[in-house]
């Protein structure tokens, strides 16, 4: 059964951008993934403590859909990779925030907090 993950990577950041698209391509081939997973980039950031020996990372999040028994290789290769400092796995279930609204239920929360504010006075 295949379920949507999320993971975040922390590279070291001396790597070059060409080695970190090489490493997540080598470790995403491992999944198996029917379609490619969607990365977002956050780039070189400090860390909030030294990670390592290693003051800042390189963050990426990836979200993907793949096979748990694939996972396990999958962790295996990462744990053992000296370019990945940290990560993260995660079932993703939902998106954070709240969920996006029509454009009439924008207009009926108008009107019903435009009501609560005559309460008020």
């Amino acid at each position: 059964m295949s379920r949507e993950y999320e993971a975040v990577y922390i590279f070291d950041s001396a790597l070059e951008d060409a080695a970190i698209a090489d490493k997540i391509e080598k470790h995403h081939g491992l999944l198996g993934l029917a379609e490619p997973a969607t990365l977002d980039h956050w780039g070189r950031r400090q860390l909030a403590y030294k990670i390592k020996n290693k003051e800042a990372g390189y963050y990426v999040v990836a979200r993907f859909k793949a096979e748990g028994k694939a996972l396990p290789e999958f962790e295996r290769a990462l744990k053992l990779d000296e370019g990945v400092i940290r990560y993260l796995i995660s079932v993703h279930e939902h998106e954070l925030g709240a969920p996006p609204m029509t454009e009439e239920q924008l207009a009926a929360r108008r009107a019903r907090d435009g009501d609560d504010d005559d309460d008020e006075e």
